[in-house]
């Protein structure tokens, strides 16, 4: 993108914020892992098997199951 072409973009990106203002919406920053990192999915895969057997997981992922409401999903 041209440097010119920049003041266009960020009019623009600014009257799409202030409208969600108006609207009562408010922006917020979250920071998640990089699922891109190298070593990420055996993070994962070391996390889970250390809950594997657990039963306080095994009841927490019931009750999880349990309320959520999935209408209209093709599960």
């Amino acid at each position: 993108m041209r440097r010119n072409d920049m003041g266009g973009v960020l009019e623009r990106v600014h009257k799409h914020r202030e409208r969600l203002r108006r609207e009562g919406m408010r922006p917020i920053q979250i920071w998640v892992p990089d699922t891109r990192r190298p070593g990420f999915a055996e993070e994962c895969k070391r996390q889970s098997r250390l809950v594997q057997h657990d039963p306080q997981e095994k009841e927490l992922l019931r009750f999880l199951d349990e309320a959520s409401d999935r209408e209209g999903w093709d599960v």
